[in-house]
C-alpha cells in the first residue's frame, strides 16, 4: 500500500508491538503527529512536560516491561533535550528507540532554523544512529533500529528523519518484528574451566549485575546460587534478580554496599560475576579487589571482559543461556562453613540508622512493609537512591529502576510515569531528593493530566545530601553551593500541578501517609509525599574514593 513516511513510521511502531510512546511535538515532526492522531486508539501517546521527561519515561517503560521504550521529539532543541535521557539509557544498557525529525533535505547543512545533527550529537551515547533521507529505506531503518536496540547488549538507537521524508510516499509492505539476536561466543573448554573452578572452590561468592535483569535470568540466577550454595551480593542495577529476603543474600556491594558483601568478596576464593561490569563504584581500588579470588566473568559483551578487572575464565554469552547450561552440568554443592562465616559478618555489621526519629531508611522500611516488597521503585540519584537500594527488599526483577551508570538527577519521576504506563497493575513509587525533584518536578503535571497514579516521595533535607556528605567527611565542612534553604513549598507545588500532597515530619505520620497515598492511587490520582528529614543524615557504610572495599566504614567507625 502507498503510504507517507509519517504513516510508515506509525505502521512500523505497530509492527514492533509498541502500545505507548512518550514525546513532545514541534513543527518538523508535525506529519508524524498527524499520522499518530489517526491511530490514537492503537498507540497511546503521553505528552510529557519536557523532552527529557519523555526520554526518561521511555527508559522506565523499557526497564519495567523488558520491551523497547519509544520517545519522539522535533528537531533542534526538541532533539537535544533527549540527550541526557539517551545517555542514561546507554550507560545502563536500556533498549530505547528515539525518533526525531529534522529539517528538509535541501536545508540540511545550512544552519537552518532548528537544525541540529542529532545523529552526530548522540553518536557516542547510542548503539547506532540513523538519519533517513529517502522514504524508500524508512521502514527497513526503523526495523533495524528496534532489532539493534534489543539484540545482544541492549541500548538506545536514534532514528532522525527529514521532514520531506515524512511527507513523501512509497509502497509499504508489513513485516513481522524480528527476534533479537542471541549471543553465544564461549567455548566448551571455557565452560569446562569454569566448572572446574566452581568444583574446587571452598569460599565462592556470587556477584549479580544488571545483565541478570536485562536477560530475564532471575530464575537461573537463583537456581545457580542455591546449587552452588554460596553467598550472593548484587549491584544497584542487579537488584531483584536474587531475592533480597533470601538467607544467602548479603546486600549490595561497593561504595555504599554492606560490610557483609564487601568483606565477603574480599575474602572469597572464587568470585562469579553474572552480567556485571566491575564498575568503579563496585570495585573501589581495583588492585585490591577480590585479591584472594579466582574470577569467572559471564557477560554478553566481550568488551567488558578484562576491561576493569582481569578474569581467570570468561564466558561470553547471554546470561540466561549460560546459566541454563551451567546449572544443567553442576551437581548440588555444600559450603556451610563459608556461608555461616559470611552470615556471621552480616549479623555483626547490620545496616542501621537512628531509630528515635524520622529518616529515609525508616520510610523505606515502612514502604517495604506496607507494599510487601511488591511495588516498582524508581529513584533519582543521591543519598535517597542508596537508602532505597539498602532498605527496600527487592524480591522480583524489574522492580528497582535507577540511573546507575550516568547518575542522572531528575531521572526518577519520568521513569516512574513510564513504568506505570507499562505495568499499570503495580504501585509505582519514585524516591527523590529535594535537589533532584527541582530538576524535573514539572512531570507531575504530566501525571495529573493523564491521571497516571504514581507516588512521588520527596526526601527533603534542604541540602544536596550526597554532595554535602562528601563535603562533611572529606572537605572540612566547606558547604559550597549545597544548601537549599529557601521558601519553596513542595506540597503547594504538587497541588498547583494537579496532584495530591502529604507532608510527614514524624515517624508516626509515615504509615498513614503511605496508606493514604495508595488510596489515592486506587482512585487514579497522583500524589506527592514530602518527607522532611535532618540535613546531616548520612548513607553508611561508605568506601572512600580510591580505597579498597574492605575499607568500608560506618558511623560507629567514625565515632
Amino acid at each position: 500500500m502507498l503510504l507517507t513516511g509519517a504513516e510508515i513510521i506509525i505502521e512500523c511502531l505497530k509492527e514492533q508491538g509498541v502500545d505507548t510512546v512518550f514525546g513532545y511535538p514541534g513543527g518538523t515532526i508535525l506529519n508524524v503527529y498527524d499520522a499518530l492522531y489517526k491511530h490514537k486508539e492503537e498507540i497511546f501517546h503521553v505528552l510529557t512536560s519536557h523532552e527529557q521527561g519523555a526520554a526518561h519515561a521511555a527508559d522506565g517503560y523499557a526497564r519495567a516491561t523488558g520491551k523497547v521504550g519509544v520517545c519522539m521529539a522535533t528537531s533542534g532543541p526538541g532533539a537535544t533535550n533527549l540527550v541526557t535521557g539517551i545517555a542514561t539509557a546507554y550507560m545502563d544498557s536500556i533498549p530505547v528507540v528515539a525518533i526525531t525529525a529534522n529539517v528538509q533535505l535541501p536545508l540540511l547543512g545550512k544552519d537552518s532554523f532548528q537544525e541540529v545533527d542529532i545523529a552526530g550529537v548522540t553518536m557516542p551515547i547510542t548503539k547506532h544512529g540513523y538519519i533517513v533521507k529517502d522514504v524508500n529505506v524508512l521502514a527497513s531503518t526503523i526495523r533495524k533500529a528496534f532489532k539493534i536496540a534489543k539484540s545482544g547488549r541492549p541500548g538506545p538507537v536514534i532514528v532522525d528523519v527529514t521532514k520531506d521524508v515524512t511527507a513523501a510516499k512509497c509502497e509499504y509492505t508489513p513485516m513481522p518484528a524480528a527476534e533479537p539476536e542471541r549471543v553465544k561466543k564461549y567455548t566448551e573448554p571455557e565452560m569446562e574451566a569454569a566448572l572446574n573452578l566452581i568444583a574446587n572452590a571452598k569460599k565462592p561468592f556470587v556477584y549479580v549485575g544488571g545483565g541478570a535483569i536485562l536477560s530475564d535470568a532471575a530464575e537461573q540466577v537463583r537456581t545457580f546460587a542455591r546449587k552452588l550454595h554460596a553467598p550472593v551480593c548484587d549491584t544497584l542495577l542487579g537488584k531483584g534478580a536474587f531475592d533480597g529476603r533470601d538467607p544467602l543474600y548479603t546486600g549490595m556491594i561497593g561504595m555504599h554496599g554492606t560490610k557483609a558483601s564487601n568483606f565477603g568478596v574480599s575474602e572469597c576464593d572464587l568470585l562469579i560475576a553474572l552480567g556485571a561490569r566491575f564498575s568503579d563504584r563496585v570495585t573501589g581500588n581495583t588492585a585490591k579487589f577480590a585479591q584472594n579470588a579466582k574470577i569467572i566473568h559471564i557477560d554478553i559483551d566481550a568488551a567488558e571482559i578484562h576491561k576493569n578487572v582481569k578474569a581467570d575464565v570468561e564466558l561470553v554469552g547471554d546470561l540466561k543461556q549460560v546459566l541454563t547450561e551451567l546449572n544443567g552440568r553442576m551437581t548440588q554443592m555444600e559450603h556451610s562453613e563459608w556461608v555461616s562465616y559470611v552470615q556471621g559478618i552480616k549479623e555483626k555489621y547490620p545496616l542501621k540508622y537512628e531509630e528515635d526519629r524520622l529518616s529515609c531508611p525508616y520510610f523505606m522500611e515502612e514502604l517495604d512493609r506496607i507494599t510487601n516488597g511488591d511495588a516498582v521503585i524508581t529513584t533519582d540519584v543521591g543519598q535517597h537512591q542508596m537508602w532505597a537500594a539498602q532498605y527496600y527488599k527487592y524480591n522480583q526483577p524489574r522492580t528497582l529502576l535507577s540511573s546507575g551508570g550516568l547518575g542522572t538527577m531528575g531521572y526518577g519521576l519520568g521513569a516512574c510515569i513510564g513504568a506505570k504506563m507499562g505495568r499499570p497493575e503495580k504501585i509505582c513509587v519514585n524516591i527523590a531528593g529535594d535537589g533532584c525533584f527541582r530538576m524535573n518536578m514539572n512531570e507531575l503535571a504530566t501525571a495529573s493530566r493523564y491521571g497516571i497514579p504514581v507516588i512521588e516521595v520527596v526526601i527533603n533535607n534542604r541540602v544536596l545530601g550526597m554532595v554535602r556528605q562528601w563535603q562533611t567527611l572529606f572537605y572540612d565542612q566547606r558547604y559550597s553551593q549545597t544548601i537549599l534553604e529557601d521558601n519553596v513549598d513542595f506540597c503547594k507545588v504538587a497541588e498547583g500541578l494537579g496532584c495530591e500532597a502529604i507532608r510527614v515530619t514524624t515517624k508516626e505520620e509515615v504509615a498513614p501517609a503511605i496508606e493514604k497515598a495508595i488510596e489515592f492511587v486506587k482512585q487514579n490520582r497522583p500524589v506527592m509525599i514530602e518527607c522532611v528529614i535532618p540535613r546531616d543524615d548520612k548513607v553508611f557504610p561508605m568506601v572512600p574514593a580510591g580505597a579498597a572495599i574492605s575499607d568500608a566504614f560506618d558511623g560507629d567507625d567514625l565515632s
